[in-house]
């Protein structure tokens, strides 16, 4: 700890004298208590947690200053894709420091004008927006809105040209878009709102209904997800751009879903299986008549396309359209053609295609980076696309769909200068001799010397894979002299199924191991130090930077996860969280899964007596996702066994959840203090 700061005082955490028995194994649970999130005795806790950590980082000198150049780094007008729905083309844009994002309209030939603003939904600017959807004629349009980044949202649904609610809206709605039928209703999916606590109850049978405009949500009629054969953790329905066919998707898990069409034509046609299993991801992502064309990795890890009669719809019967190539594939649709979204090396790649698999084009990106967009509907004859990298603000283009010409849109507003700074990418040995690839960023000219205030950042699971991305927050750390490393560890997408499946279950060791090698790589070529290295992830990534941190404490001078999954032994009993099994197994699986769960469990590998990197445990009182019982058992563990000098604390944000629809205000307030924290506890005592 910096000596600058007063010794600090955590709260007295009660212990309780819980236990479970895991195959004749006793594991003590003593911070149970704290799963209850409605009691008092843990709004107090919290309360008293919160006051020690604020305590301390109103010490640190420069705290206020990095508030101020985070928000001058946000402080720009930042618009999104625009998106056309009826004779309106509709676009976000936040001014600068707006706690949500508007949405804009306007005619070919008009002024823009708003739309929606969340920042009206509520005084603190706590309701955010979620997703949207049009009717097919855009006559209406349904909108969810989420409370204090809880889960649970609400739609409502408006006329869409006058913006004024045309019925009661739907209450208790959760993980779920609305697709619309013509201008009659449309389908969305829920659970059962469950019997006391919304934050921590679990969440097993998503059901999809449809609303039928004009009735109240008790009459809506249930589609699929109600009897023990169709019992899913996740539903998902929408319909194909002609009406014609309902798609179904359903899961137990977040990879894997088994696949229904249902042809709309008859109410009387029954819901049709085309893949009647779990061990692929396959979507329905454009239909021609009744030509399907599924984008799937069944048999093809990396991704292909495929298409088949409607009729007829079951693997057997697919024939390729764009076969499987060496690297990962995305796909979009727009203007009769397929977009083909290669990642090669976390970059991307786009070819435009036709509908019969030929290659229309190559489509020629600015430099190095992501590519996203290319999505319209079968009548656009202009698309747009968006690129970015991690020293290159987003920039929009659009793109004429036969002539293949890209033209720019709208270049970022951003106040960086990217001249000044660059991005490599290097490729480091992970402890089983796997190749790794990280993109390192910082200012041009750095001195490589040991001693730049380092953040690692990594996430490692779910397929999710991190394409570089520009990021104002990123761009104040790199502004201030620091380095910013991501690598693509193991459990990504980053290389298909198979580099996600290297870092599932019985191999989740792998990810860590990952990680812990990209902190090495940064320290052998001296970009940093143990003494200038920080960590930080969240969600899953908050898993990894706790699990790193229990496992080689040495080698980071400062850990930040953030709402992480901690507690390995219990985490599927909250919400959905058993949906993340086919990641992490469960301890009631095996006598095999739960030693190595326990294993590597950050809540239960705390230990007496080590000397424990600085830690900022950053969590919310309102998610719903991953609990934040999670966090207040790690940090209480902490608390208790570290008897060192490095701080060890939790900032808890109220009224606020996992992190999607954070207002501005909020989340500029978070990373002042992530950085503070980071810097101070480096030793920094002044910034330049």
């Amino acid at each position: 700890m910096v000596k600058d700061t007063a010794p600090i005082s955590y709260p007295n955490t009660k212990k309780g004298n819980v236990s479970d028995n895991y195959f004749g194994t006793q594991v003590s649970d003593p911070y149970r208590w704290l799963e209850d999130d409605m009691s008092a005795e843990t709004a107090a806790w919290v309360t008293e947690q919160n006051d020690v950590t604020f305590d301390f980082l109103e010490q640190i000198p420069y705290r206020s200053q990095l508030r101020d150049s985070i928000s001058k780094a946000q402080d720009y007008e930042k618009v999104s894709q625009p998106f056309k729905r009826g004779d309106y083309t509709y676009f976000y844009k936040n001014d600068g420091l707006q706690n949500q994002a508007v949405l804009y309209r306007q005619l070919e030939e008009g002024e823009p004008e708003v739309f929606l603003d969340p920042n009206t939904f509520s005084d603190e600017g706590t309701s955010s927006l979620g997703s949207i959807s049009f009717s097919k004629n855009a006559k209406f349009a349904a909108y969810s809105v989420s409370e204090a980044g809880s889960d649970w949202r609400t739609i409502y649904i408006i006329d869409a040209q006058t913006g004024k609610e045309v019925e009661a809206p739907l209450v208790d709605t959760k993980f779920t878009g609305m697709s619309w039928l013509g201008d009659e209703g449309f389908y969305y999916a829920s659970y059962d709102k469950p019997e006391g606590s919304e934050l921590s109850a679990r969440t097993d049978q998503h059901k999809l209904y449809f609303h039928q405009l004009g009735t109240n949500q008790q009459q809506d009629r249930l589609i699929f997800g109600a009897t023990e054969q169709e019992k899913h953790r996740y539903v998902g329905g929408y319909t194909t751009e002609d009406d014609r066919y309902l798609v179904i998707s359903a899961s137990v898990s977040t990879s894997g879903n088994r696949l229904f069409i249902k042809d709309l034509m008859s109410d009387d046609n029954p819901i049709i299986t085309v893949v009647d299993h779990t061990n692929s991801d396959s979507y329905v992502i454009e239909n021609q008549g009744n030509r399907l064309f599924i984008k799937t990795n069944l048999n093809a890890p990396n991704g292909k396309v495929v298409s088949v009669d409607a009729n007829s719809p079951q693997p057997e019967h697919w024939e390729d359209v764009i076969p499987e190539q060496q690297q990962v594939l995305d796909v979009q649709t727009g203007g009769g053609y397929l977009f083909a979204i290669y990642m090669v090396d976390v970059f991307s790649q786009v070819k435009q295609y036709d509908l019969l698999g030929n290659v229309v084009r190559d489509i020629t990106l600015p430099s190095e980076g992501c590519a996203s967009g290319f999505s319209g509907r079968h009548e656009d004859s202009q698309l747009y696309y968006t690129f970015t990298n991690y020293v290159t603000p987003p920039t929009i283009f659009s793109f004429d769909v036969e002539g293949g010409e890209s033209e720019l849109y709208r270049a970022s507003d951003a106040p960086f200068d990217s001249e000044k700074f660059e991005s490599r990418q290097v490729f480091y040995t992970s402890k089983d001799g796997t190749k790794v690839p990280m993109i390192i960023s910082h200012r041009k000219g750095l001195k490589l010397d040991g001693k730049n205030p380092t953040i690692l950042y990594g996430y490692g699971g779910f397929n999710v894979s991190l394409t570089p991305s520009f990021s104002g927050v990123v761009a104040s750390w790199l502004e201030l002299g620091g380095v910013y490393a991501i690598p693509n560890l193991r459990g990504g997408g980053e290389y298909g199924k198979e580099w996600h499946n290297a870092g599932t279950q019985l191999s989740k060791q792998n990810v860590f191991d990952d990680f812990i090698g990209a902190a090495e790589y940064l320290i052998e070529e001296q970009y940093t130090s143990s003494d200038f290295l920080a960590i930080r992830g969240g969600s899953n990534g908050g898993l990894l930077v706790g699990a790193c941190m229990t496992q080689r404490p040495e080698l980071f001078k400062v850990a930040l996860p953030a709402v992480g999954v901690l507690d390995m032994l219990r985490y599927h009993t909250f919400t959905a969280g058993e949906g993340w099994a086919y990641d992490y197994g469960t301890a009631n699986q095996s006598e095999e899964m739960f030693k190595y769960l326990l294993g590597y469990s950050p809540v239960h590998n705390v230990k007496q007596n080590v000397n424990y990197p600085a830690t900022l445990v950053t969590t919310a009182d309102h998610d719903d996702r991953v609990v934040p019982a999670h966090s207040y058992k790690f940090i209480s563990e902490l608390q208790d066994k570290y008897q060192g000098h490095n701080p060890v604390m939790i900032r808890i944000d109220v009224n606020a959840g996992h992190g999607a629809g954070m207002p501005m205000s909020k989340m500029i307030d978070l990373s002042a203090d992530l950085y503070a924290f980071t810097l101070f506890n480096m030793g920094i005592e002044e910034l330049n």
